[in-house]
């Protein structure tokens, strides 16, 4: 071999090499941007005396404690606050404390636009975000209006994902005054859970921040750039206490609840029969955290009567719908248990749990939960058994996830498995998946999972039993930020505790973003155009099956409304005729249409606003004309009004085919104060003829002992469909159902 052939030859070898270990450095050191720029840990102050919780911050305990410094992060990022901030964080043996004085030159401007519990409404607000575990991916938000509200979220997944069904044990008082409002907050580390390392300190994550609503303005402790979001626990600043422990006390609760139900349905005559239902019911669930990082939830005859009812929604495609899931014994931890791919594709959805095929509950005869840490491992565990409803045998559901860090602080990977048995079957799901940070802020994000089903034929090959899913994304609101994800899911790829909109198809997405600062414009605080392509090929014959390419630009405001104008082409390809509503049917074929969306928003901080969200243009082989409006009107502190109107026009002149369809969602929102509160939900859908009324009052007596009442009704609006032997009553079913439960600690 001649040299300049050998050379030839290793050069490109040396420069793979070269490649290679230039990627291992960057995934191994993709932090050091984010590390160069965070402060040192912060030593926060041991309490020097006792603090009464009153809203008054008058004890000369808080005097000795340092305010922090904030930065404005809206409307103008490290712009001159109007509005005079001073927040305090100590800690005593037992709890976390946080103080903060937040002065107006308007008082007659706070925001107190509600005193529902979990509900902020655009009030003021001071929230305080934790990331116990210091893991730069998990953190528990807490947070508190002027008028006491309080409400508590779940963040995850470095704080894209937000959960808040989840109620801890904490408290909080506050003081409206002339000069502003003022705030105390205890949260027991008992409801933190966090490790403390062999020196006798434990090392959190801390984010603070301040918002005045009617401006817009936040100010936030530490200094965070807008191209991250706040609640990002991987931008908080590390602080440090020392000497403390977390308790792991054990909490009881047992309920008993009784009502009853009237229903009509009807008979295999042709007839109408009426069902009535005596309801008699005794439950528990069981908490005793293992230890300060992992925690056992056991359930035995778990009811969710309290919950409210799902929101309707309209199928105006040919695609399963998706509704998330509500019930809180679900919601704790449940970021860990997340595998979503493209399209909303899950391995995993705790709906398949507890509730039938058309949505009824099904009992749930008892189950156990781990969930927390275990050294560097995040480990979720469920394990569930129903009861028979109906056709539906009785079912068990096992659930397994573990996930650690690898490489570099802000990447992990796991595994995922799920099981199900029912009625002589069963299906076994496992996946794996990571999410890599690259560098700076590009990640990487691989997903794969297959399934095995008793209905399978023996002799199917890998591939099609899988879901492949790949995602390169630059995450940021600074600049360009992009996405693109490829998928590839097999014929025979049925997990059966998951949620799949579409199978055996491919898919290949880009979407991506220029975000633009506009600190000197008066109006505008921001502006992003953008772009997508979404493409889905079907795999049984390489056909497109859908396709969305879009432009627009979209704005917010220094006021905190925003919107966006955006053109879109569609395609899609129709194997199978489908119906829209009760008179439109969609043809099979191949169809190019296309509309214009145009949306605005109004800042949240007004009592009185709405979104509205109008497009038209042609769809499928006629037309289409889609408004959706969703108003809110706070009256005062202790009412509000909301809900959200969507009205489509479907016009298809060459078929002679239409249909107005109508689906109403009106709240009705009510509190007396912090404990004593009502909700009322009422849902018209045109589609169904049906007026469905969900009524939940509630008075809680302390945090996690509770009354409930709950009243459900249903109106069918059609009744008789002109046809007098179909007649039916108006009021089709009816239930009241009171409920108590009572937390015991020990």
């Amino acid at each position: 071999m001649r040299r300049c052939d050998t050379v030839a030859t290793i050069a490109p070898m040396a420069a793979d090499r070269l490649r290679a270990a230039a990627l291992v450095t960057l995934l191994v050191t993709g932090h050091a941007s984010y590390v160069a720029a965070q402060q040192a840990p912060l030593e926060l102050m041991r309490l020097s005396g006792p603090i009464v919780l009153d809203g008054k911050l008058d004890e000369p305990a808080w005097e000795r404690v340092p305010a922090l410094p904030l930065t404005m992060y809206t409307p103008v990022f490290r712009g001159q606050p109007t509005q005079r901030t001073e927040i305090r964080v100590a800690y005593d043996s037992e709890n976390l404390y946080v103080g903060g004085r937040f002065y107006d030159t308007d008082p007659s401007g706070i925001r107190v636009n509600s005193l529902y519990r979990d509900r902020w409404n655009g009030d003021d607000a001071l929230a305080i975000y934790v990331d116990a575990f210091n893991d730069n991916q998990n953190a528990k938000w807490f947070g508190t209006t002027p008028a006491g509200m309080r409400f508590d979220v779940l963040v995850s997944d470095d704080g894209a994902t937000l959960n808040d069904n989840w109620d801890t044990f904490w408290a909080s008082a506050t003081s409206i005054t002339s000069e502003g409002w003022f705030a105390e907050v205890r949260i027991p580390f008992s409801s933190l859970g966090f490790e403390v390392g062999s020196d006798g300190r434990a090392v959190m994550g801390l984010t603070v921040t301040r918002l005045v609503s009617r401006l817009d303005e936040r100010v936030t402790f530490p200094e965070i750039d807008p191209k991250f979001p706040f609640r990002k626990p991987s931008v908080a600043q590390d602080v440090v206490l020392q000497g403390v422990s977390s308790r792991t006390p054990l909490y009881i609760t047992p309920y008993v609840l009784g009502g009853g139900s009237r229903d009509y349905r009807p008979d295999s005559s042709g007839g109408i029969t009426r069902d009535v239902d005596d309801t008699k019911d005794i439950g528990v669930d069981v908490r005793y955290p293992l230890s300060g990082k992992l925690t056992l939830d056991l359930t035995a005859n778990t009811d969710f009567a309290q919950v409210e009812a799902d929101g309707q929604q309209i199928a105006l495609d040919r695609f399963p719908l998706f509704f998330p899931e509500r019930r809180r014994f679900f919601q704790e931890g449940s970021s860990i248990f997340d595998f979503v791919g493209s399209g909303g594709a899950r391995l995993f959805h705790s709906r398949r749990i507890g509730l039938s095929a058309d949505g009824m509950p099904v009992t749930i005869l008892g189950g156990a939960r781990l969930v927390g840490k275990v050294s560097k491992w995040d480990i979720g565990a469920l394990e569930m058994q129903t009861g028979e409803y109906g056709s539906t045998p009785g079912e068990n559901f096992g659930v397994l996830r573990l996930r650690r860090p690898m490489l570099n602080p802000w990447s992990s990977g796991g595994v995922l498995v799920t099981s199900y048995y029912g009625g002589g079957r069963h299906n076994l799901a496992v996946g794996a998946d990571t999410s890599l940070r690259v560098h700076g802020d590009e990640y990487l994000g691989l997903k794969w999972s297959a399934t095995v089903d008793s209905r399978d034929p023996d002799d199917v090959p890998l591939p099609e039993r899988s879901l492949f899913d790949a995602k390169w994304e630059r995450r940021t609101q600074r600049g360009l930020s992009y996405t693109g994800h490829v998928t590839r899911s097999g014929a025979h790829y049925l997990p059966e505790l998951g949620f799949m909109p579409r199978t055996n198809v491919t898919t290949a997405n880009v979407v991506g973003n220029w975000y633009f600062f506009t600190d000197r414009n008066r109006y505008f605080k921001r502006v992003y155009p953008g772009a997508l392509a979404f493409n889905i090929v079907r795999n049984s014959d390489h056909a497109l099956e859908s396709g969305q390419y879009a432009v627009w630009a979209q704005w917010d405001t220094k006021a905190g409304g925003g919107g966006w104008i955006e053109p879109k082409l569609f395609h899609e390809n129709v194997l199978v005729p489908f119906r829209i509503g009760n008179t439109v049917t969609i043809p099979a074929g191949s169809y190019d249409f296309a509309d214009l969306q145009v949306v605005n928003t109004m800042p949240s901080g007004k009592r009185l606003r709405t979104d509205i969200d109008l497009r038209s243009g042609t769809y499928f082989d006629g037309r289409r004309t889609q408004l959706l409006l969703a108003p809110t009107w706070n009256i005062n502190r202790h009412f509000e009004i909301g809900g959200d109107y969507q009205l489509n026009l479907l016009r298809f002149s060459s078929r002679d085919q239409s249909e107005n369809i109508h689906l109403l969602r009106l709240r009705l929102r009510t509190a007396l104060d912090a404990r004593a509160s009502g909700n009322a939900f009422v849902q018209y859908n045109s589609t169904t003829d049906r007026v469905d009324f969900n009524v939940r009052l509630r008075y809680a007596v302390a945090e996690g002992t509770d009354l409930w009442i709950v009243y459900n009704e249903g109106l069918d609006t059609d009744r008789a469909l002109g046809q007098p032997e179909r007649f039916t009553p108006l009021s089709v079913s009816r239930a009241l159902v009171v409920k108590y439960s009572h937390t015991f600690g020990f």
